[in-house]
């Protein structure tokens, strides 16, 4: 196979390296590493070499065949972090893990078989007149989740076939992103550097556009967060906890460990349902900043993050059912075996858990 520019400039981004800082590093000049990866020039099995060793990366990994993606026009962007912006740099860099994992996603899934549980909904906004309580309704009935609390909001959305996995966006200021390619089921990254209820609010973000958006709109990330907040806290399971209670920091401290979701996101529920008027909200919301909770909530009411299962299970099939070894991992994927063994946590993998089904194909 033919050296591919593009996964070079993939394995560089991924390193932190600028053109300028791999030319340097391979002796060469910027406009070598430029031509090289926009496909003008084919490299020598030396240059090949030398970018392999200073990129950490097997030389084959350069011959794969896998299309490159850039990021979708939805990105869920990190509203609890400090930091207001990311750099291109750290953009560049996070786009080229999620690169990576898909492409090792779509070499996994191709020797498994996965029938969901429960169906992915396409329920277009416009066509239910704009009403996210509505759509989120009908995902939850769709479902038949019961009413109440998500214990495990990861769980439900793998069973409708949808693979979540945690990755390193801290830098990049991304708290979710949502990726569907041909040959490879659609897929959730999280941010797991953030907190355990920011990870299922931008898990609920993130599913809203799977089932509402074919077609990127204006408003699509209001109505995301609207049915993230309608998705996980039902007006009707929850107006119980509200009617003819005094809203303030004691409340919404005591829901957030059951309703498992941040106190800033049960306030605005509040608000949207008629609980608060814009007055309370904005004492509440002062109240918020002059006890420095408005970034980070405090620690003894966090709880454990969710934990996908079907990464660690079709990374178990292959290691356990189809008796894979790492370094047939490290060919099948391109990747370099202690490297491997972080990227996915395969020292964490283990056995079947009992759900979903995944089966090697016959």
């Amino acid at each position: 196979m033919r050296f591919k520019g593009e996964l070079l400039r993939l394995a560089r981004l991924f390193r932190g390296f600028t053109q300028r800082d791999l030319a340097t590093a391979l002796s060469v000049e910027p406009s070598t590493i430029s031509r090289v990866e926009n496909g003008l020039i084919e490299p020598s099995s030396e240059f090949v070499d030398r970018a392999a060793d200073v990129l950490k990366m097997p030389a084959d990994f350069f011959r794969q065949t896998d299309q490159i993606y850039g990021l979708p026009l939805s990105v869920h962007q990190s509203m609890w972090r400090k930091k207001a912006a990311a750099s291109q740099h750290d953009i560049d860099r996070a786009l080229a893990e999620l690169n990576l994992r898909i492409m090792h996603l779509r070499r996994l899934v191709a020797a498994t078989e996965y029938k969901p549980l429960l169906p992915l909904p396409a329920l277009d906004i416009e066509s239910h007149d704009g009403d996210v309580e509505k759509v989120a309704n009908m995902v939850r009935r769709t479902w038949l989740m019961p009413s109440g609390p998500i214990a495990d909001l990861t769980a439900w959305v793998e069973r409708a076939g949808v693979f979540v996995v945690h990755a390193d966006l801290l830098d990049a200021a991304m708290d979710g992103v949502t990726i569907r390619v041909p040959d490879t089921p659609p897929c959730i990254f999280l941010n797991r550097n953030q907190p355990a209820d920011r990870m299922r609010f931008s898990l609920a973000h993130e599913l809203a556009h799977l089932i509402m958006h074919r077609v990127p709109t204006a408003t699509m990330e209001v109505e995301a967060n609207a049915f993230a907040g309608a998705f996980l806290v039902p007006a009707h399971d929850i107006r119980p906890y509200f009617q003819g209670r005094r809203i303030d920091l004691p409340l919404l401290a005591g829901l957030k460990p059951e309703w498992r979701i941040a106190m800033a996101a049960l306030l605005f529920r509040a608000k949207q349902l008629g609980y608060v008027n814009d007055n309370q909200a904005r004492y509440l919301w002062q109240q918020f900043s002059t006890h420095k909770i408005r970034l980070r909530e405090p620690p003894e009411l966090d709880f454990p993050a969710e934990q996908p299962t079907l990464m660690p299970r079709l990374l178990s099939l292959h290691l356990d059912d189809l008796g894979y070894s790492l370094a047939d991992m490290r060919k099948l994927l391109a990747m370099h075996e202690a490297e491997l063994i972080s990227f996915h946590k395969l020292n964490s993998v283990k056995g079947p858990t009992g759900r979903p089904p995944l089966r090697v194909v016959s």
